[in-house]
């Protein structure tokens, strides 16, 4: 119960052992609580060192009054949490002006691998303070029922949390008991067709990878007509009669990315030709914002 505050729990055994007698020596307590001697000198140093126990004069130790002892720790870890708070405040308002300006493009995180994305998860539903709201759909990949340990903390913390799931879901083993846990704190859930996934994914944008010439890759979201805000930038660049070699240096592209991403176009509007490509991003407003 005390690990919060840095009390491991062999020096908490140790220290409700005190606290049910005025004084004991550390043989005595090693026998009482069948520990071995070096361990109990280990955690009464610990606590010495918190404040809990005082050494007597004798050897014997004694342990401080709880209310005291504890409730400076409990303060001194308040302290350090507004501070560590003030501390996020300022970091993420850096983190916003180092992002100001960008495209929504270099906004999005993609995050791979099954720990990864678990991590992830379980981060933003920690960190969140007014709502949670997600797709649960099937086969499991990250978090299996039963493994979303931050969804109670977070319900009990007042986050909303609203979810939508396929009826596959109340199939899968255990999870109608998981359901009902879940409905009864307050989680909010609604069942929709399998179909809802294809609906969503076929109005969605999709992401594609492209390569900067420094060799990080970025990705870029396509508009309805299959084009990234980079691409547009490319079509602009090329319309005020820009070469290649200069596109891809004011955009910071690899030749290669450059290339692709042409032929990619010119395989949107179905032409051979750069010319006939930039009177078909005039004629259909390519060049306008998305």
């Amino acid at each position: 119960m005390l690990r919060p505050l840095g009390i491991e729990p062999d020096e908490e055994t140790v220290y409700r052992a005190l606290l049910g007698r005025p004084t004991a020596t550390p043989p005595q307590l090693a026998e009482i609580l069948g520990l071995s001697e070096p361990d109990v000198d280990k955690a009464l140093a610990r606590l010495e060192d918190h404040g809990l126990v005082q050494r007597q004069p004798d050897g014997a130790y004694g342990a401080a009054p709880p209310a005291v002892a504890l409730g400076a720790l409990i303060t001194d870890r308040r302290d350090a949490l507004r501070m560590a708070e003030r501390a996020l405040t300022t970091l993420a308002e850096q983190h916003r002006a180092a992002l100001a300006g960008h495209t929504v493009d270099s906004l999005i995180e993609v995050v791979q691998g099954v720990d990864a994305i678990r991590r992830r998860f379980l981060q933003v539903q920690q960190a969140a303070r007014v709502q949670v709201r997600t797709f649960i759909t099937t086969p499991y990949i990250a978090v299996p029922p039963g493994q979303n340990t931050a969804e109670p903390a977070a319900v009990d913390r007042g986050v909303r949390f609203r979810a939508v799931m396929s009826r596959a879901v109340l199939e899968y083993p255990g999870n109608v008991e998981e359901t009902i846990d879940s409905l009864s704190r307050g989680v909010e859930l609604r069942i929709a067709l399998d179909a809802l996934v294809e609906t969503v994914w076929s109005r969605a944008h999709p992401l594609e990878l492209f390569t900067e010439a420094a060799g990080t890759q970025q990705i870029g979201e396509l508009d309805r007509n299959g084009l990234t805000g980079l691409d547009r930038k490319i079509i602009a660049l090329l319309l005020a009669g820009l070469g290649d070699q200069a596109v891809a240096t004011q955009l910071d592209l690899s030749m290669r990315t450059l290339q692709r991403r042409l032929r990619h176009l010119m395989d949107i509007a179905d032409v051979r030709t750069r010319m006939q490509l930039g009177w078909y991003a005039a004629e259909n407003g390519w060049v306008r914002p998305a």
